[in-house]
């Protein structure tokens, strides 16, 4: 999927410098968010270091990071502006018992029903969700930047980009991540060069995160206001942590385990809950920046968290020079190697079909949310399956010796195959008697019995005889219980018919 396949071996050294190359990288995205969410920055810090710590010692992928998020901070933006910051940590409290359940269900496994498609869609959208955020950092409030100020930013991030990309031809012993952060930080507080830093966002310094009961009334009321908001959070962050998972997952060429990633995820959202935090998931663009930088182990992830908090603590002054050109360029960096390059390439090859859900997934997902692109990617995918499926039902004919017209068919009869399985038959000019053999068919829903119906009593009241042959026992019961006309079932084979009737 990206453009380099790591290997899953790394030291503790690995783990800790790319830790802290993710944490720094972190604080700017965690105040952005805030903002976004309508929430006060160290609402954002705090997130990032609850779910941050909690998600990489109880998730189920080494090396994923996790935090507060874009996606998370849209959905609840409009909650605080109604109803207040407190309602807010009760839906996150809800949040993570719903992912908690799922993981307990075991809905973990149903990440393998995403196509390859959508996850490409997905993948390609994510980066360029990444790409436009990164030009927020180019505004002075709602104005661009003057012309003096976006050539310093993007000479930055230029050298960023050329340092990130060069270093490790020198030595791989440090992060090339940490040595651009380093280098430009350096140059910019001893050249006195006038960009925007991380302490012109917001004031970072605060205290340890307290415990906090959402000061909420425990009623019906409240669960109607809460709830919905909860269950879009809880979906679109277990849906962006699998599938960050499953990414990280053919980088790594290793597995994660979804179950154990969904518990991890709820349990880190519950205690944010209750320790005043915005909620979040998975990160990509940071997982993606960890694995490049070595970290691929647990400790990676729990050494940026805690390196989070001691910069809240202990180094707000050191964060606040930091430039944000300088994170903006390794956001640049994670955006080119996170994009599928080859995907554009492969649109005028793969089949219309699929090159239309990657296309639609990678819109919906810039213009919207993952949970609704990913879900609409999936109905997508389905309803071309089950088009192509449907044209491959097919027949051959043959006469018996007594006379009667046999028809042999061969494919899936389902919904979206009933108007090809009715054109195969001529009840007008067919014989007196005639057999429809299912040896080669399979009946897989209610609509195929439905259409089998119908063609019976075609043929009878056109005073024709009629046979079906090699029909499962569920269907000549559906055909009975169903008041169906009065049919000859023959040699009936076994297997299962997905139908409301058996519901």
């Amino acid at each position: 999927m990206y453009l380099i396949k790591e290997k899953m071996t790394s030291t503790l050294k690995d783990n800790i410098l790319s830790g802290l190359t993710v944490a720094l990288a972190l604080v700017p995205e965690a105040i952005a968010f805030s903002f976004v969410a309508g929430v006060e920055p160290l609402v954002g810090l705090y997130t990032a270091f609850i779910i941050g710590l909690i998600a990489s010692i109880f998730g189920g992928r080494p090396g994923m990071i996790s935090g507060a998020t874009g996606a998370i901070a849209v959905v609840i933006g409009s909650l605080v502006v109604s109803h207040g910051v407190e309602y807010l940590f009760a839906a996150v409290v809800l949040m993570g018992l719903l992912q908690i359940l799922a993981g307990l269900l075991k809905l973990g496994k149903f990440i393998r029903l995403v196509p390859h498609p959508v996850m490409i869609g997905f993948v390609n959208g994510l980066a360029i969700v990444i790409f436009i955020s990164q030009f927020e950092h180019f505004k002075v409030g709602h104005e661009w930047m003057a012309a003096p100020q976006l050539a310093i930013m993007f000479g930055l991030i230029l050298l960023t980009m050329v340092i990130i990309k060069f270093f490790p031809k020198l030595t791989k012993a440090i992060p090339s991540t940490l040595v651009s952060i380093l280098v430009v930080s350096g140059l910019v507080v001893f050249l006195n060069i006038d960009t925007v830093t991380v302490g012109d966002m917001a004031e970072i310094s605060g205290g340890l995160p307290k415990f906090h009961l959402p000061l909420v009334p425990i009623n019906l009321e409240t669960l109607q206001v809460i709830f919905p908001y909860s269950l879009v959070m809880a979906t679109i962050g277990l849906i962006e942590s699998l599938m960050t998972m499953t990414l990280i997952d053919e980088t790594t060429d290793t597995r994660g385990h979804g179950n154990r990633e969904c518990i991890g995820q709820g349990l880190a959202n519950l205690v944010c809950g209750f320790f005043g935090g915005m909620g979040g998931c998975a990160m990509i663009g940071q997982s993606m920046l960890n694995i490049q930088s070595g970290g691929k182990e647990r400790a990676s992830g729990i050494t940026a968290a805690l390196s989070l908090l001691a910069f809240i603590l202990f180094a707000s002054g050191l964060i606040s020079m930091i430039p944000i050109a300088a994170l903006v360029g390794i956001m640049f960096v994670v955006v080119i190697a996170t994009f599928e390059w080859t995907s554009i390439g492969l649109l005028t090859k793969i089949p219309k079909s699929d090159a239309l859900v990657i296309v639609a997934v990678t819109i919906i997902t810039v213009f919207t949310n993952l949970a609704v692109s990913v879900a609409l990617g999936i109905v997508l995918s389905a309803l071309v399956f089950a088009w192509e499926k449907g044209k491959r039902i097919s027949n051959t004919t043959t006469t018996d010796e007594d006379g009667s017209k046999v028809y042999h068919l061969s494919g899936p009869l389902f919904f979206a195959s009933i108007q090809s399985f009715n054109d195969l038959f001529n009840v007008q000019e067919d014989p007196d008697h005639v057999i429809i053999d299912f040896m080669n068919a399979h009946v897989h829903d209610h609509s195929a019995i439905q259409a089998i119906d119908a063609l019976t009593a075609k043929y009878l009241s056109n005073g024709k005889e009629i046979h079906l042959r090699h029909l499962s026992p569920e269907c000549k019961d559906l055909l009975k219980n169903a008041e169906f006309v009065e049919v000859n079932i023959l040699e009936d084979p076994h297997y299962h018919v997905a139908s409301d009737k058996l519901a």
